[in-house]
């Protein structure tokens, strides 16, 4: 324990039960800010500015910047310290060539057993995110894609596919991955590719063609990454 968070006599005890909930606070803020983009890769974090700006002692904003670290949202630097976790363009494009297998697979078995009612909310999920495309909102988007596609792969008869579905999908969290801020004309094209995966589940189409179509969907979403980045397109 260091000296600031020992305080002392019944006043220390008392600021560690407060530096539970300030910590909280800190973390939440912080978390938002960096999902958000109101901060941005490489942003060094600054104990004492972020305390002051607070309004809290050092110590809770400390807590929160581990709790961030561990989530693989800041990472520390030599010499530098805290600061904002960028993407790591490998990491993403193997993830990203990954799921498109996995979820292309777990889409097509899950098809099957998805109900009228599970498709009529996919279709409001995803006119939710046409409209967020006339005040594009990344973190919006996002948050609403992510619900889109789990709900259309969540009746995968295959646990060890679901679950590698969600190793993919929580990787891509802890990299605060949101394509659609990098490149927010795609967020245009995948609500149209969702229109059209939905209605080829709807029409009770063929494995493969469900497959393929999940699979393209992903695969795009990374590409336009990569061009944004000047990098070649997934040769899968």
């Amino acid at each position: 324990m260091s000296a600031a968070e020992a305080g002392s006599g019944s006043t220390g005890s008392m600021s560690g039960a407060e530096a539970g909930s300030k910590s909280e606070q800190a973390y939440v803020r912080l978390k938002r800010q960096i999902l958000g983009g109101d901060i941005g890769s490489g942003y060094r974090l600054v104990l004492s500015s972020i305390a002051n700006d607070m309004g809290f002692s050092v110590v809770p904003v400390r807590e929160a910047i581990r709790r961030l670290e561990a989530e693989g949202l800041v990472h520390f630097e030599r010499n530098v310290g805290a600061t904002v976790a960028g993407i790591d363009p490998d990491l993403y494009l193997h993830t990203m060539q990954t799921l498109s297998i996995i979820e292309g697979a777990a889409t097509a078995l899950a098809a099957p057993g998805i109900s009228s009612g599970e498709l009529a909310k996919a279709r409001a999920l995803n006119e939710q995110m046409r409209e967020v495309l006339k005040d594009f909102d990344p973190v919006r988007f996002t948050a609403l894609n992510t619900e889109f596609h789990a709900l259309l792969y969540a009746r995968c008869p295959n646990p060890h596919i679901l679950d590698l579905v969600h190793r993919g999908w929580f990787r891509l969290s802890s990299m605060r991955t949101s394509t659609f801020r990098y490149v927010p004309g795609r967020a245009h094209a995948s609500v149209a590719e969702h229109d059209a995966l939905l209605d080829l589940i709807e029409a009770g189409a063929p494995a493969p063609d469900v497959e393929h179509a999940a699979r393209a969907h992903r695969t795009n979403t990374l590409n336009a990454f990569l061009a944004q980045n000047n990098q070649p397109p997934s040769p899968i």
